[in-house]
């Protein structure tokens, strides 16, 4: 151990984090040139051309003697909670800093996680060679934020490759001090001789650090003495169609060989280890991982559900007592309703969706069923960005078309009996008079940005029924911390905050418990009939306004009829808001070439009926765009 160094590059969206791991991999000749390309480690063609990390790859270099396992972990708030336990895999934390755009919102929300964790950070200043680089200002910015000196800076530049070789002997010269999570102390609650004082302290993984379940007491394969029962930690998993559930860990304790028996502690299912080894980036098989090292696990589970990210794995012959800190079930909190164009393509989506779902554990779907849109699913998503890759993926990679619905977030419903219940979307809504209250989930955000534009982001927040709670100055930008409503963010705030900051501003965000707000059923009516797929959540107080805005815009989309259709937004039985959609003009006195009134008057007096008739019996063609309405900016 060492000779192991573990490390993960955290840094804001679009820093350079993989473009710095590309040229590690090609210094430490982990990667031939012939095999090298860009962003090597971003495999998917989404990551490709966003530029973005959706999943986290793990790397095993050899650098002067030293292992060095590397996690590239994603930028995006989305992902934050797989960034939090691949922090918790490693040691020592890469801080990149871009020096033409300085620290941004998810630079501050990655190094508090780090500090969270105990990790060694090496502050890194990347693409020096621009000829908008500041490096001055970013250095006196990470000194203030860290407290570190201006000389443990190291300046770099991940296209050229300039000084990447100084990032790789600072973290082999970086002494690793292991967190509370991977240190076993020795037990004194068995028979035998006491253990000696000087080994209180010995790293994990060692052959004689003792580790005692029930008085029982393990020996090591060439029986030298008591060992640690075996705890890994998964940081991330997914579903191969070939070879079943692949997971990612870090071994904290113990050792894990091929065709061990496993099980995952916070899941409860057993498995085997069919292959175990370490990423060159491609697979390299191994006899076994030991405490320490960072590698992969082939099993024979069927889905990630089976094994999540943050579960500890340990031998089913040697059961750890308790697991690694840390494991949340991390539960979607984004819904929206997604639909084939045509019914036909159902039965393709239902499987697509499956299949996607194998690999993402945080991905949760159940059958919907729209009176207009026909049959579909509503899928619950971790945040925009992952609904957004979804769909794209769906798109591309099974070819099926689309309807998205508007996205809506979970309510919490107490009932008057003192039960309460999650509904998904608006349409779920019990009966009013039964409800107590209802609870909407509320978030704490962190916005970073330069001191001159606070004014207009103070006005955004609070059009968003948020409030500011912390207002700090980091050199010449401000941050300000807020609290707000999470429906309100959902649609288009990024949008905004980017528009009143001309792109300056960056945005970080994380879940902060149930607020009960005084909310209502928004339903709309479309020529007398409710659209449950149109209805939201909304307060009380922003209810009419929206009311009138969603109205208006589906006056612009749905197509005029040969009669008059009402556009209608109601709280219950009150209309709060309307538009009418007038009805196409047929002259039918055209044909008349006399002047005879009673004649014109009777044509007149037939086409009303007419029109009144297909106004009973008419049916609405109501195009996609009508549902997707509360994402288009005016």
């Amino acid at each position: 151990m060492e000779k192991i160094r573990n490390f993960c590059i955290i840094a804001h969206i679009d820093h350079g984090k993989s473009t710095i791991a590309d040229r590690m991999m090609e210094l430490t000749g982990t990667v031939s040139k012939r095999e090298m390309k860009s962003q090597l480690l971003d495999s998917m063609e989404l990551e490709q051309e966003k530029g973005i990390t959706i999943k986290l790859a793990p790397v095993t270099m050899e650098w002067k003697g030293y292992t060095l396992n590397l996690i590239d972990t994603p930028g995006h708030v989305d992902f934050s909670y797989e960034v939090s336990r691949s922090l918790q895999a490693v040691e020592i934390a890469v801080l990149v800093v871009d020096a033409t755009q300085g620290i941004q919102a998810q630079t501050l929300a990655n190094v508090y996680l780090a500090l969270e964790q105990d990790l060694t950070i090496i502050p890194v200043i990347n693409k020096i060679d621009l000829p908008a680089a500041d490096v001055e200002s970013v250095s006196a910015q990470i000194m203030n934020l860290l407290g570190c000196k201006r000389e443990d800076i190291i300046e770099v530049s991940g296209k050229t490759g300039q000084n990447v070789d100084k990032i790789l002997d600072a973290v082999t010269e970086t002494k690793p001090v292991l967190s509370s999570s991977g240190l076993e102390f020795l037990s004194t609650s068995y028979t035998g001789t006491p253990a000696e004082p000087s080994l209180r302290d010995e790293p994990v993984g060692s052959v004689r650090n003792i580790r005692v379940k029930n008085s029982n007491q393990f020996y090591d394969s060439e029986n030298t003495g008591l060992v640690s029962p075996t705890r890994a930690l998964i940081f991330d998993s997914y579903f191969d169609d070939y070879r079943g559930v692949v997971l990612y860990v870090r071994i904290f304790s113990g050792e894990i060989f091929k065709n061990d028996e496993i099980l995952m502690m916070a899941a409860g299912t057993k498995g085997l280890a069919l292959e175990v080894g370490v990423l060159t980036p491609k697979m390299t098989p191994r006899d076994s991982l030991k405490a320490g090292e960072i590698g992969y696990i082939v099993t024979n589970l069927k889905t990630t559900r089976e094994a999540k990210v943050g579960d500890t794995v340990t031998l089913v012959k040697n059961p750890a007592n308790e697991a690694l800190p840390g494991y949340k079930n991390v539960l979607p909190f984004v819904y929206a309703g997604f639909f084939p164009i045509s019914n036909d393509q159902y039965k393709e989506l239902k499987e697509a969706i499956e299949k996607l779902s194998l690999s993402d554990s945080a991905l949760r779907f159940e059958p919907e069923n729209s009176p207009v849109l026909g049959f579909g699913l509503r899928i619950g998503f971790l945040g925009l960005l992952h609904m957004d890759i979804i769909r794209e993926r769906l798109e591309r990679e099974f070819g099926l078309d689309l309807i998205v619905t508007n996205p809506s977030t979970n309510y919490e419903v107490v009932m008057n009996n003192g039960e309460v219940c999650e509904i998904k979307s608006a349409a779920d809504l019990p009966d009013v008079s039964e409800i107590q209250e209802i609870r909407e989930p509320w978030v704490k955000g962190e916005i970073i940005l330069p001191k001159s534009m606070i004014g207009g982001v103070l006005n955004l927040i609070n059009s968003k029924r948020g409030h500011q709670t912390n207002l700090n100055y980091i050199e010449d930008r401000a941050v300000i911390d807020f609290e707000a409503p999470m429906a309100n963010l959902l649609t288009d705030f990024y949008d905004q905050l980017k528009s009143v900051t001309s792109g300056y501003a960056s945005f970080n965000y994380e879940l902060d418990g149930y607020r009960a707000e005084d909310l209502v059923r928004v339903d709309f009516l479309v020529g007398g009939h409710k659209m449950d797929a149109l209805s939201v959540m909304a307060h009380r107080s922003e209810a009419e306004a929206i009311g009138r805005e969603v109205t208006k815009k589906l006056k612009e989309v749905i197509p005029r009829q040969n009669w008059e259709v009402a556009l209608q937004a109601a709280i219950g039985a009150r209309i709060i808001a309307r538009e009418t959609i007038g009805a196409y003009r047929k002259d039918v006195t055209v044909k008349i070439h006399t002047g005879d009134r009673d004649r014109k008057a009777k044509l007149l007096a037939k086409q009303k009926r007419g029109k009144a008739r297909m106004k009973r019996f008419g049916k609405i063609d109501i195009p996609s765009e009508a549902f997707t309405v509360m994402l288009k900016r005016d």
